[in-house]
Order: C-alpha cells, then structure tokens, then sequence
C-alpha cells in the first residue's frame, strides 16, 4: 500500500466515456481556444524575446546524453520521427486503433481533448495522453504487474516536478516501466509535414540508475512539445472542461 502522505489521485477524466460537446478534426471548445490563445502570446514574447529556443526541441547533445544513461540503466531508448498520416492529428475516438510509431506511444494521432495533468492509479485512455505529450508533457507508463513500492517511486519522481508531468498504468508493459515525450519546433509544426520527434525509453526495473536516466529526459524534453504550451498550463488538476 502506498505511504500516508499519498498525493490525492486526480478524478478520471470526465470526458472518457461518453463526451457530450461537440469535436472535430481540429477539435477543442472554448477552453481549448483560451489554452492556444494564451501558449500563442507566449511563444510570440518569446520569440521577441529571443527565447523561442527553449521550445524547438531537443538537442542532439541532449539525445545523446539521454541515450548514454539510459543504456546504462539497461533501458531500450529510441527517437523516432513523429508519424501522422495524413496531417491528421485530431481524431475523435477513443476506441479507435491508431498508426502508433512506439508502443507505449510518443507521438501521432490522439483525441481532440487532452487527460486532467495528474499521477493516476487507474489506466487513462492513451488516446487522450497523446495530447499531453502534444502539449510538452512526460508520462510515466507502468505494467500492471509493477510493484508497488516501484509506483511509489515514479510518483515521487512525478512530485519532483508535476507540472507537465503524467503517470498512467498501461498494462502492456507487464512488469517493466516507460517514460515518453513528444518534442519538436512550434514554429514548423504541421508545416512541409513536419511533426516533430517522438522519444521512448522502456526500462526492467526502477533503480538509481534508471532515476538518473529520467531526470536528464525530463530535464531534456520537458515542456517542448510541437505546439508550444508552456508549463504555467500544464500543471496539475488542468485540463478541458
């Protein structure tokens, strides 16, 4: 059982089930459209400000870096081009199998409508935490058949630096733990069909090694998903309402 001092679970997201207000391909609502229009003035400032670099992605430095941690933590580390066929990012379904390039997914296709930022103890739709990866987010997978004094540390890791942070169990791992990003250049994003890179590491274990290798891919990738958002709005308990 987890400690005294466990964080609240955020509430599943409303929307999983059945969402009742209307999405397209371009998906959002009025909340969606406030989001962009904020993350839009910021990467503006930004870029006046000659800043505009801490959004373009990761560094081939930083990719190298990460990749010689994580192999010596034993993990299966790649970066692959972001795939969505099509130009089509938003697709509205939840049960729908998307043409995921990585397995948990990194990248690609995902629901109009992105998860409530959290650490949560029940599987969320990786349909929906495409999105937050989309928006800069890192999520933490885990297998169902993980420990859990090894959930126990991912949620440490997690409160370390919640904002734009996710945790979700995904069964397909078994007994092994992942952590994901999606990075790339707002200022080419879904131009000349480019997307961006996804990055995922799977690791058999949570130890020193594998914590070390997880803060150089946060620290690498953090916040610098293809759309720009920043993390003033991907904090936790944020989400679409």
């Amino acid at each position: 059982m987890p400690p005294k001092k466990k964080p609240r679970t955020p509430p599943a997201p409303r929307k999983v089930q059945a969402p009742k207000q209307r999405t397209d391909s371009s998906g959002g609502g009025s909340n969606r459209t406030m989001l962009y229009v904020a993350a839009g003035i910021v990467v503006v400032a930004l870029v006046a400000a000659g800043g505009f670099f801490a959004f373009a992605g990761s560094s081939s430095g930083g990719d190298k870096n990460v990749a010689s941690l994580m192999a010596a933590a034993g993990c299966n580390y790649k970066t692959v081009k972001a795939h969505v066929p099509g130009g089509q990012t938003h697709v509205n379904s939840l049960t729908k199998k998307f043409p995921w390039n990585t397995d948990p997914p990194s990248n690609g296709q995902h629901y109009p409508l992105w998860a409530v930022w959290g650490f949560y103890t029940a599987p969320v739709n990786p349909r929906m935490v495409v999105h937050n990866e989309e928006h800069g987010g890192v999520v933490l997978w885990w297998g169902t058949k993980v420990p859990p004094s090894t959930v126990d540390q991912l949620r440490s890791f997690y409160n370390e630096q919640s904002d734009g942070t996710f945790g979700t169990p995904y069964a397909k791992l078994g007994t092994k733990v992942a952590i994901s990003a999606w990075t790339g250049d707002p200022a080419k994003y879904r131009q000349n069909g480019y997307y961006g890179q996804g990055h995922l590491a799977i690791c058999p274990r949570v130890d020193s090694a594998t914590l070390k290798a997880f803060e150089a891919f946060r620290k690498a990738y953090r916040g610098k998903g293809p759309e720009g958002i920043p993390l003033s709005l991907d904090k936790p308990g944020m989400g679409p309402q």
